[in-house]
């Protein structure tokens, strides 16, 4: 999973800002830690090699998409998508997730599958209440929202 996750963290060097970079993108610590803070995560598979990985938290009220990436290799073929309507069919909560504003192609592939970008204000509360994000990250980002998100579009 961890090989998964630098590898497509890749797309955010030089886009994300630079105070919020590092190598490796994330450490095996770092996972564990997330782990630990019980992010459940699926991988999906092909020849037994893991393709994807995405994850979710339970918050309260509202179930997270965390950490979801793509082997750069096998991006743009359904990976993504197989793992993120596998995991609403998990819950019956609103799914929130949250990204790097810069990430234009992450925003676009969560809108192309029925997420709303919430507005500023509101993603700003919502990072505060269901992430443990540093503020700079919180300053950085955007939160994307399910059709069962109250005032969802």
């Amino acid at each position: 999973m961890l090989a998964i996750i630098n590898d497509a963290a890749l797309a955010y060097r030089g886009v994300i800002p630079d105070d919020c970079w590092h190598e490796p993108y994330m450490s095996a610590r770092a996972l564990r830690g997330e782990i630990a803070d019980d992010v459940r995560f699926w991988v999906l598979e092909d020849d037994e090699a893991i393709q994807g990985v995405m994850g979710i938290q339970d918050r309260q009220e509202v179930t997270l998409v965390r950490h979801a990436y793509t082997a750069t290799a096998v991006r743009h073929r359904g990976i993504g998508s197989q793992l993120l309507r596998h995991l609403e069919s998990l819950t019956a909560q609103p799914m929130l997730i949250g990204t790097w504003a810069a990430a234009v192609w992450a925003i676009r592939f969560y809108c192309n599958r029925g997420y709303s970008v919430v507005a500023t204000a509101e993603k700003d509360q919502l990072l505060q209440r269901y992430w443990r994000v540093p503020e700079r990250q919180r300053d950085a980002s955007v939160v994307l929202a399910d059709s069962r998100w109250p005032g969802a579009a």
